[in-house]
């Protein structure tokens, strides 16, 4: 392709510049439109899926319900977590504004899990603290919120550039006025004039290399290159916590997610090789990775996630989760190795390493209002520095940026010449070396030198060499070749990750003590050292073009930790940090130069074909059509057409939406109804409950097709359009997946009659789901079914029965049978019946619970403790927990340890 002219450049205009189009891109865009800014939205793929939210998201890890959880218990944990460096004010807006962000995304249409009586099922998965919101329908996430930006009102406002890289935020007068980039299709120049800019890019997910040596099998999406971390360095941001890395226990050769959050709520847990819970740290941080790695290396190892000794139950609804929501192709991975979560429990290993202010501690410094420390510059999500942020802090960021950012109006003054050229020079400069080094070639070193020398653990002279290599790649990455659009993409990423990776390895010489475990672990500074590092280290360009470092002491904390007490007071400035000595056999000054290496042969894609009904309806989505113009597509002859035809619904939902789909409920093709079936359960939360939609779903309780009067059940319990009497049929559906969901909608009306009935059903399925909905039923004689249920057969059925009874309470007549039940054969019962007795007379239960904690099972001592936990008023339940803080399993011992806490 050919160099476009500087002084061609297609030049766009906007309030408000907002660059990535992921969690925090899109919230910030919506947000700014909506306080009345003009918006442009830049981003180097396309909008509908793009960013880590795109990727699946099974649930969100910092949900403070009310009723649930604490602000200020948050904000400690976090604090503790993030070993004390961390800036509270963040934090806290994270805790304090993220339930009205659920609410919010449920407005949306987003899905967070939710009992039958619509209360949020928040899940205790840290030993302290309810913070996990499971999201069954995560996948969905990404489309949902393109849904948004594509509302006509919305459209107005915001105008999006799918394909658009920006490389360079453009900076004048002292604050930010724009960005230049290219067309990664076209090639063309872009230049940007903006009010303020938004950097919402994400983390550096494509900074170490994956142990399977695959460029792109990151953890995290591997199109998050570090773009922000180095735009918003070379525009004079300050950059913090960049030596605090993100680590992961992953799946050995896939590089997916273990899945805690998911696993560990429905009882998985990771074991050592002899089947032993080993992590004694609180929070899942470097300190746990440290309990891992350590464990991983010694003689115990390898490690696991275990789910064989699941019932099938809890089996099939992780599988559901983790190889549709999280990772679509997990189940194949394991299918082509034959593996099972019943027969194998799953090998782990440890991830390479990242930059993430999301889930670590790494990016650009921020304010509680998203404000870098360059003016009219923000960021948001995993590229902002607020520890441990997660999905719900991408979004509180992104909508603090957004209304902060729509103060402000385009820039009206001339855009910086000599940074604009600079831009286009690092843009371009590929094609001057058509045959130069590929790519994927010199990106593989420069990520191989990452491992080698800047992953920990770390040290001094490991890192003073990865420094020198960083330096010396300048000339390689310079001398790439690209031929195409495409490629300059995939070489501008490889200078951006260079940047991180010199960022990484001069703040972790920079930090002289070791910090947050495995993150920040220096073999030669092996002790951590509060009084000279409670500090933030803080990165920055200097006005020579060196990095150089702050430390900037933790102020004063909102919400006391009894660990730490930060003073704040003036910071320290640092400069450049210095490179240690190391054995060398010449002088260090010249660094070697590499050779050129010819680009290989890359064959085109060839463009698929689609039917011209379907690209028709492609075409009209982008139009937001009324439902008139869609209606004639549902009754095309061609089921494929009528398939995308609910797509488009569903994507766009006109007025009439959900009666539309409903009524896609009795289409002859199967996979019309699974689609309109699927789509309704996708857009529940924002359907109206109106009277026509009430009569299409009844009527579909009568389908031949089991998956529909499934779908029609679930949508008529969300949206309270029906009572017991609609209800109560479906008992008697020869399908058992029907009668489960008629089982959850009777709970949502406390219907005890019926679910009386269905604690009889014969089959066990149904028989746990009752047990289990009955602990949310308000009616006391729901007590009647629940004795019914402890005494069943089927041991998974008396186990829910029990459990159930942990939260309806346990009356002297069930307390006698929970007490046999903790030396049923059994664990699964005996752990039912140590959780029932939390409800249970202390005089009774205490002595029960105290001899329980010798039981063989892990999973029973624990039951055991958390029941003990509930009655510390006793000296005998006291006396009890302080013997087993000693137990072999590191869970048993760490909520033994909580007495003094509750």
């Amino acid at each position: 392709m050919d160099i476009p002219s500087l002084a061609d450049a297609d030049e766009l205009s906007c309030d408000v510049l907002v660059i990535g189009g992921g969690t925090a891109g899109t919230m910030a865009a919506l947000t700014a439109a909506e306080h009345g800014a003009n918006v442009l939205l830049l981003e180097k793929a396309h909008v509908r899926h793009s960013g880590a939210l795109a990727m699946g998201m099974d649930g969100v890890n910092n949900a403070v319900i009310p009723g649930r959880a604490e602000p200020d218990d948050y904000v400690a944990e976090i604090t503790r977590a993030n070993d004390g460096i961390v800036d509270q004010s963040t934090v806290r807006q994270t805790a304090t504004r993220g339930f009205a962000m659920v609410r919010r995304l449920e407005s949306y249409g987003v899905k967070f899990e939710k009992d039958e009586h619509g209360e949020y099922a928040v899940r205790q998965v840290h030993r302290s603290g309810s913070y996990v919101l499971p999201m069954p329908e995560g996948k969905d996430v990404k489309k949902v919120l393109y849904r948004q930006l594509r509302r006509r009102e919305m459209r107005e406002r915001i105008r999006i550039e799918n394909r658009v890289m920006p490389v360079r935020v453009l900076t004048a007068d002292g604050r930010a006025v724009g960005a230049a980039g290219f067309n990664t299709r076209t090639g063309a120049f872009v230049t940007v004039r903006a009010g303020a800019v938004i950097l919402a890019t994400g983390a550096a997910g494509r900074l170490g290399l994956p142990a399977s040596g695959y460029l792109y099998g990151t953890y995290e999406n591997p199109t998050n290159a570090g773009d922000g971390y180095a735009m918003a360095y070379h525009a004079g941001a300050e950059l913090t916590g960049i030596e605090c890395f993100q680590i992961n226990p992953l799946i050995k050769d896939y590089n997916g997610p273990a899945c805690a959050y998911v696993a560990n709520p429905f009882g998985g847990y990771q074991v050592n090789r002899h089947g032993e819970r080993f992590v004694d740290s609180d929070y899942w941080s470097g300190q746990m990775m440290a309990e891992f790695a350590a464990e991983l290396a010694s003689d115990r190892g390898p490690v696991y996630l275990k789910l064989s000794h699941l019932p099938e139950e809890s089996v099939a609804a992780l599988e559901s989760i983790l190889h549709t929501t999280e990772r679509p192709t997990r189940g194949t991975f394991h299918a082509n190795r034959g593996h099972d979560y019943r027969t194998h429990d799953i090998e782990m290993h440890i991830s390479e390493i990242g930059l993430c202010g999301g889930h670590s501690a790494s990016g650009v410094r921020v304010d509680d209002h998203a404000r870098t420390t360059v003016p009219r510059l923000y960021a948001a999500g995993d590229l902002a520095c607020v520890p441990h942020n997660y999905m719900i802090g991408a979004f509180v960021f992104g909508d603090l940026a957004g209304e902060d950012a729509a103060r402000y109006r385009a820039w009206e003054g001339e855009l910086p010449a000599e940074q604009l050229r600079d831009a286009h020079e690092l843009i371009y400069r590929p094609l001057h070396n058509p045959d130069g080094p590929p790519q994927p070639q010199v990106e593989y070193k420069l990520r191989r030198f990452v491992n080698d020398y800047v992953a920990p653990p770390k040290s001094g002279a490991r890192l003073s060499l990865a420094v020198e290599h960083f330096e010396r790649m300048r000339t390689e990455i310079a001398a790439m070749g690209a031929t195409t659009a495409h490629e300059l993409m995939r070489c501008a990423e490889v200078s951006f990750i260079r940047d991180c990776a010199e960022m990484a390895a001069r703040s972790s010489l920079a930090r002289t003590e070791s910090r947050w475990g495995l993150y920040h672990e220096r073999t030669d500074h092996p002790q951590r050292d509060d009084e000279d590092w409670l500090h933030h280290l803080d990165l920055r360009k200097s006005a020579s073009g060196t990095m150089e470092f702050t430390a900037r002491p933790v102020a004063p904390y909102l919400v006391p930790v009894e660990e730490f007490t930060p003073v704040g007071g003036p910071s320290r400035h640092l400069g450049e940090v210095r490179l240690e000595q190391v054995a060398t056999a010449g002088a260090r000054e010249v660094a070697p130069t590499g050779s050129g290496i010819a680009a290989p042969v890359r064959p085109e894609a060839q463009a698929a074909t689609a039917s011209p009904r379907i690209l028709e309806l492609v075409a009209l989505a982008d139009e937001q059509p009324e439902l008139d113009a869609v209606v004639p597509y549902l009754a095309d002859a061609d089921p494929a057409v009528r398939r995308a035809a609910v797509a488009t619904l569903t994507e766009t939902t006109p007025n009439g939406t959900g009666p539309a789909l409903a009524g896609a409920l009795a289409d002859p093709d199967q996979g019309v109804r699974t689609a309109a079936a699927d789509s309704l359960r996708e857009l529940v939360e924002t359907l109206p409950p109106e009277p026509a939609l009430r009569e299409l779903l009844v009527a579909a309780l009568s389908s031949s097709d089991p998956a529909v009067r499934t779908a029609a059940l679930d949508v008529l319990r969300a949206l309270r359009l029906a009572e017991s009497a609609v209800y109560s049929p479906a008992l008697g559906d020869p399908d058992i997946g029907v009668r489960i969901a008629a089982v959850r909608a009777l709970v949502s009306v406390d219907a005890v009659d019926p679910l009386e009935t269905a604690a009889a059903d014969p089959a066990r399925e149904v028989r746990v789901a009752t047990a289990k909905g009955l602990a949310a039923v308000t009616d006391p004689r729901v007590l009647a079914p629940l004795t019914l249920l402890v005494r069943d057969d089927d041991v998974l059925v008396r186990a829910a029965a029990f459990e159930a009874l942990g939260t309806t309470g346990c009356p002297p007549e069930l307390t006698e049978p929970a007490v046999a039940g903790l030396a049923d054969a059994a664990w699964q019962v005996r752990a039912g019946a140590a959780i029932a007795l939390r409800g249970a007379a202390s005089e009774v239960a205490v002595p029960a619970l105290a001899k329980t904690l010798d039981d063989p099972n892990a999973d029973v001592r624990k039951a055991a403790v958390l029941a003990l936990l509930r009655h510390t008023a006793d000296e005998a339940a006291r006396a009890a927990l302080a013997t087993a803080t000693s137990d072999p399993d590191a869970d048993v011992r760490a909520y033994a340890g909580r007495v003094g806490t509750t």
